[in-house]
């Protein structure tokens, strides 16, 4: 699997944080989808500069699984841990939602009577 972390300007992208986020992301994706998963793209962003505070770190994960289109989430909060988990739950949600689908089409018959 590849693993790539961005971040904006305002957040020090160090080696001690891509490692934190790689393996928050691995550990929760790797033990269910490890055959299926190419690729994932983390992106942290202080959205209102860190001056202000707030809930203002956003963390967008984009994932690919082979055979699939990219699956692209986001989440924010007050902290890069927080924002992370947010966005790496969320993206198990949809990577199960995406592979229930593809699951109810198999074995269905079409409209036209050819199986799918």
């Amino acid at each position: 699997m590849q693993f790539q972390l961005r971040t904006d300007n305002h957040i020090d992208n160090s080696e001690a944080l891509a490692e934190r986020v790689r393996a928050e992301v691995e550990g929760a994706l790797l033990p269910r989808f490890s055959g299926q998963l190419q690729r994932v793209e983390v992106y942290l962003q202080d959205v209102n500069s860190p001056h202000k505070g707030g809930i203002d770190t956003r963390c967008a994960i984009e994932a690919r699984l082979a055979g699939m289109q990219p699956l692209a989430v986001s989440d924010q909060a007050s902290s890069v841990g927080e924002a992370v988990r947010g966005s790496v739950d969320k993206l198990l949600r949809s990577i199960e939602h995406a592979i229930g689908k593809l699951a109810d089409r198999i074995g269905r018959v079409s409209m036209s009577g050819e199986p799918t």
